[in-house]
């Protein structure tokens, strides 16, 4: 017990040291991003390094497996410059063994880093939206998808338009048993158009069955309402700015993404982007302990055996290979090409049962 925990503490300073020395460097480069991205918003030193903190989890979460490979690199060479692999096999254990507290420790920054990073990793990605956003355009578009159904809203200079529809198609360009009540900058509500049916044109909503009602001063709305076959409402609205409305599926919390996928469904937009993202974060402990797997069936050998560095290049291409391929699987989920299942857990799985073929047979074999 004492040997594991020393291994465990050992392999999680090495993670550590890694994770702070990459977050420092995408600091750096993230406030030069946003530099050249908000040449023309005259922002601050201040809210630039705001905006770059606010951007750094969600890139350093991305490549959260090369992070993991790069320590469990660090630590068996450490290991092994130290004589202390030497020692550990000659008191009787074997390699595998030796491996399960690395494994153990993997597999627990895994499920740490899906149930708290994640959500962290969400709420900075969905604040830097905002900001940038508002740094770039101001008062914008805004969708969101609810149990009730989709709310939209669109800018424009006679105010805001506020859209409620029950369901949409699968980019939401025709929205069905919607509502449209408009805004005046200094006042409440002017005008409400209840519709069967609004399908998204060049420049404009194209209701049909739609009915009118204006919200004059003194006024009876019922009785002024003005019935409309086909009615046509100005919008700046593209069908790309509604699908980048919802952000990427990193920006929502895991805990929150199984609801947010069933009001998906229910508003009849496809969530098969968001279900592979589900499977992939569940399947990331597994990924994590198989690049331990990879950096030890590469450098887990005693340091006079020579060729240390074309063993560590060796550890990192395949590492990198594996991220590629587990990238790879997930477009191919995305665009239904491949069952969800398989996207997120086959690369993994995968990559574990060759990882673990070859620490048998360098080692143990």
């Amino acid at each position: 017990m004492t040997l594991s925990l020393y291994i465990a503490r050992r392999f999680a300073s090495s993670f550590l040291m890694v994770f702070s020395g990459f977050f420092a460097v995408l600091f750096l480069i993230e406030i030069v991003e946003q530099v050249r991205r908000f040449s023309g918003a005259n922002l601050s030193l201040a809210e630039t390094a705001e905006l770059a903190l606010l951007k750094v989890p969600e890139s350093a979460y991305r490549i959260l497996p090369m992070i993991m490979i790069l320590a469990s690199i660090a630590l068996f060479l450490a290991l092994a410059r130290s004589s202390e692999l030497v020692v550990i096999r000659a008191a009787g254990r074997s390699a595998l063994r030796m491996l399960a507290t690395p494994l153990l420790t993997a597999l627990a920054i895994g499920a740490l880093a899906v149930a708290v990073l994640n959500p962290i990793v969400a709420g900075t990605s969905k604040r830097y939206e905002v900001l940038s956003d508002r740094h770039r355009l101001g008062d914008g578009n805004v969708l969101s998808v609810t149990r009730e159904g989709l709310w939209l809203r669109q800018g424009g200079e006679d105010g805001q338009v506020v859209i409620h529809a029950d369901r949409a198609n699968l980019d939401g360009t025709t929205l069905f048993g919607v509502s449209f009540i408009a805004f005046a900058p200094e006042s409440g509500p002017v005008a409400r158009i209840d519709a069967e049916m609004a399908e998204l044109t060049p420049g404009a909503w194209l209701l049909r069955g739609a009915k009118e009602w204006q919200f004059a001063l003194g006024g009876n709305p019922e009785r002024e309402a003005v019935q409309h076959p086909q009615y046509r409402l100005p919008s700046d609205l593209t069908a790309d700015q509604i699908r980048d409305s919802f952000g990427t599926p990193s920006s929502i919390a895991i805990w929150d993404l199984p609801a947010f996928i069933t009001a998906l469904e229910r508003a009849g937009f496809s969530a098969q982007k968001h279900n592979v993202w589900l499977q992939m974060e569940l399947a990331l402990p597994l990924l994590l302990a198989t690049m331990v797997l990879v950096g030890a069936g590469f450098t887990m050998r005693h340091a006079r055996s020579g060729r240390s560095g074309t063993m560590v290049l060796l550890a990192v291409i395949s590492g990198f290979a594996i991220f590629l391929l587990r990238n790879f699987a997930q477009v191919l989920g995305e665009n239904g090409q491949i069952p969800v299942l398989i996207a997120a857990w086959s690369p993994p799985v995968a990559a574990a049962l060759l990882s673990l073929s070859l620490v048998l047979h360098l080692e143990d074999g």
